[in-house]
C-alpha cells in the first residue's frame, strides 16, 4: 500500500510518500505566499523520486497550518495526531514527543499505539520557535547555521529575556554593547528558549522516552540547551523536520485500512 503524507508548515511544505509501512520519498518546498502550489510541487517532486505516479497513492493526509490548502488531500490530521503516531512508530517505546518548528512548539504525551493522550501548544510566540533563533543570530551577526556550534563553546550564559523576541533583541544588543561574548550570548539565546519550551513540556509531564522532533531538533545548540533544562537524555530522529509528514502518512494507511 502507498499513501502520502503532507506537513503545510508556515516556512515550508514536507512530503513524505509511505510504501508498505517504509518511506520510500521525502520532499520539501518553500510554503510563500501560496502553500496549495508548494504542496503540489513537493508531492510532485516526491512522486518523481519514488517513480510513481498519483494514481499509485490510495489516500493523501495532510496536517500543519495550512493542511485545509492541499488540493491533493484525502483527509486532515491534527499535527498533535500526526507527531504521536509518528513518534511511537520510529520509537516504540517514546511517550513524549516535543515538536518544535519556525513559529510553535508543542508537546504530546501519546499511548504505547501512537494515539495522543494529551497535548500542550506555546503561546504563539516566536520566543519559543525556530524564529526567536533566527531574530537573535542576526542581532549577533552571526549565520544561523553557526549558532548551535558557536553556543557549546561558552561555559557560561548571559542573561536576556525570552518573554517576546522584541525584548530578546534588545537584550542582546545591550549584551554586545557590554562586550559579553558571542559564545556566551548565543548560549543564553538557546538557555532562554530551552526555558520556555521545557516549562511547557512539564505543565504536560516528561514520560520518557522523550522524542524531539521539528526542524529545531537539528540545532545542537537547542538540543544541549534543552536536555540541562528537562535532565533527561533526548531521542532525535533521522530528518527530524519530516516527523509530521510521516505521521500523516502513516495515518492515512490506517484510515485505507478501516474502508
Amino acid at each position: 500500500m502507498i499513501t502520502a503524507g503532507l506537513d503545510l508548515g508556515t516556512q515550508s511544505v514536507k512530503v513524505v510518500i509511505v510504501k508498505d509501512g517504509k518511506v520510500v520519498a521525502r520532499s520539501k518546498a518553500f510554503s510563500g505566499f501560496d502553500p496549495a502550489q508548494a504542496a503540489e510541487q513537493a508531492l510532485g517532486e516526491a512522486l518523481k523520486e519514488a517513480n510513481l505516479s498519483m494514481s499509485d497513492v490510495r489516500h493523501v493526509t495532510s496536517t500543519g497550518s495550512g493542511m485545509e490548502m492541499a488540493a491533493n488531500s484525502n483527509s486532515t490530521v491534527s499535527m498533535m495526531g500526526a507527531d504521536a503516531k509518528a513518534g511511537v512508530h520510529l520509537f516504540p517505546n517514546a511517550r513524549t514527543i516535543i515538536d518544535v518548528g519556525a513559529e510553535e512548539a508543542r508537546a504530546v504525551r501519546c499511548d504505547d499505539n501512537g494515539i495522543m493522550m494529551d497535548f500542550v501548544v506555546n503561546e504563539r510566540c516566536a520566543a519559543g520557535a525556530g524564529a526567536f533563533i533566527e531574530a537573535m543570530a542576526r542581532a549577533l551577526e552571526v549565520k544561523l547555521e553557526d549558532m548551535g556550534l558557536l553556543s557549546l563553546k561558552a561555559e557560561r550564559a548571559s542573561s536576556i529575556n525570552a518573554s517576546c523576541v522584541i525584548f530578546g533583541e534588545s537584550d542582546v544588543v545591550s549584551l554586545i554593547h557590554k562586550q559579553e561574548s558571542k559564545p556566551e550570548i548565543a548560549r543564553a539565546i538557546f538557555e532562554a528558549m530551552a526555558d520556555r519550551v521545557s516549562s511547557m513540556v512539564h505543565r504536560l509531564g516528561v514520560n520518557p522516552e522523550v522524542l524531539l522532533v521539528g526542524g529545531v531538533a537539528k540545532d545542537v545548540g537547542f538540543v544541549a540547551a534543552l536536555k540541562r533544562k528537562l535532565g533527561v537524555d533526548i531521542l532525535i530522529p533521522e530528518c527530524p523536520e519530516y516527523v509530521g509528514a510521516l505521521g500523516a502518512a502513516l495515518v492515512a494507511v490506517n484510515r485505507v485500512k478501516k474502508v
